[in-house]
């Protein structure tokens, strides 16, 4: 897996943007802020450029040129470059589908594969989610939607306490584990690997 030092900086330890209290602008300040810009499309600007160059070549100045803007001006809607890698981080992950509904014919498994599919398109459409995964907290919105998504699947497996954590760490550290840019699984290699780890839940549902 590329390492947070790729990025090109040192990454903050306990820093995030989903928990900095961001107060209002005065009225005149806000008056001069850079019309046509928001916040939303600097992060989409910034996931298109994180696609094209990757995470070691990203820059605010590269980001503001392909936005027609000076660097200074993104910091009118951010306070770091950390912020913005967090948000295309959080904005990618929005890309996932919720897996289906209790009580269809694969139930949890087929679920399950489904959703660990899902990560690891993620992951092969955008090389840099990964990294970034293991740099910063991963609090967004569509993240804890994504654990939400996971917690609801691990309800339906019936494990309880122990074999329950224990369930979702290794699904956790598996899909990023075979998420990792350094060594990528074949799709076949990843989906009999799936099976397996489904198959070792399955078995431990079933000793409880």
């Amino acid at each position: 897996m590329v390492s947070a030092a790729d990025s090109g900086d040192p990454l903050p330890v306990q820093s995030s943007v989903w928990l900095a209290e961001t107060p209002a602008a005065p009225a005149r300040r806000r008056s001069e802020a850079p019309s046509g810009l928001d916040r939303d499309r600097i992060t989409a600007a910034t996931v298109r450029l994180l696609d094209a160059e990757g995470l070691a070549r990203f820059s605010m100045r590269r980001l503001a040129a392909g936005l027609g803007v000076t660097a200074m001006s993104l910091y009118w809607y951010v306070d770091t470059k950390h912020d913005l890698l967090e948000l295309a981080l959080d904005s990618a992950l929005g890309e996932l589908a919720a897996p289906a509904c209790p009580g269809e014919p694969d139930g949890w498994p087929g679920r399950l594969r489904g959703l660990a599919r899902g990560y690891r398109r993620v992951l092969a459409d955008h090389p840099w989610v990964a990294p970034l995964t293991a740099a910063y907290p991963n609090i967004g919105p569509h993240a804890r939607a994504f654990d939400a998504d996971l917690q609801c699947l691990l309800d339906a497996t019936g494990l309880e306490d122990a074999d329950r954590t224990g369930a979702h760490l290794a699904v956790s550290q598996f899909l990023h584990g075979c998420g990792g840019t350094v060594r990528w699984p074949p799709e076949g290699d990843f989906c009999l690997a799936l099976d397996v780890l489904i198959a070792g839940i399955e078995a431990t549902a079933t000793a409880d």
